[in-house]
């Protein structure tokens, strides 16, 4: 994937809202476009979860993959597009850990995270909110650990030279992802992944399963062994450790 030179604007509700709708009005947009915002008015997460990113201050944008992408590998995109972001900020000196199914945590504290939603046939949106100068004041008031660059290295960074210097890694790991799947990504994924060996808690909304992290299967869903000692597979939701 080869992503275009990034349309801003200062302000939209949010960056993969706004790129579904053009999408399905027709625009003629191309495989690899990105859409970033200073601001967004209506952030979202996982399962219509809001995304909380300061005005002007952190990272906000969403890249489109047009192309034939097969179920069930579209599981592991997210994971792809974290493992890009890893990359970027190991450059920066930063030790991170993935969180499945899409989250970079470092010393488990939320640093990005990844939404990815089919929009059209062979079409699927891409959203990547990362903080960037997020102070420690600011993260508190979220309730939930989470972090960002400027409180990890002491001192600020220019949010559009971040979206430049996050977008070339993030191409590599998708084109390997385009290539290969899973496959592509599983070393690395397993060698960063917070998960891997802990119990957890894990399920979308009141199903929720508990047990320890054994892997990753084919297609990057998680394999847990569950407290009854069974083995099974899970293609969605959320972790708690």
């Amino acid at each position: 994937m080869k992503c275009t030179t990034p349309e801003w604007h200062q302000q939209l509700t949010s960056t993969n809202s706004v790129l579904i709708e053009r999408v399905r009005s027709g625009a003629a947009l191309s495989d690899g476009f990105v859409l970033a915002a200073h601001e967004q008015t209506a952030g979202r997460g996982r399962s219509d979860r809001r995304w909380v990113a300061q005005a002007g201050r952190d990272l906000t944008f969403s890249f489109l993959l047009r192309g034939p992408i097969d179920f069930p590998h579209i599981a592991s995109l997210p994971m792809a597009s974290v493992l890009g972001v890893a990359e970027a900020l190991e450059a920066l000196g930063l030790a991170v850990q993935t969180k499945w199914p899409n989250d970079l945590l470092i010393e488990r504290r939320k640093i990005c995270g990844v939404l990815a939603e089919s929009c059209a046939a062979d079409t699927v949106v891409v959203g990547i909110g990362l903080n960037v100068n997020m102070r420690r004041e600011e993260a508190d008031s979220i309730g939930r650990p989470v972090t960002s660059i400027a409180m990890e290295m002491g001192e600020e960074y220019d949010v559009q030279e971040t979206l430049g210097f996050v977008l070339p890694p993030i191409e590599r790991w998708i084109s390997r992802w385009r290539a290969r799947g899973f496959s592509g990504l599983r070393a690395a994924w397993i060698q960063r992944c917070a998960n891997v060996g802990e119990y957890v808690e894990v399920g979308d909304g009141e199903e929720r399963r508990t047990g320890v992290v054994v892997g990753f299967g084919e297609a990057g869903q998680m394999l847990l062994r569950e407290d009854d000692g069974r083995h099974s597979e899970v293609w969605v939701g959320d972790v708690a450790f």
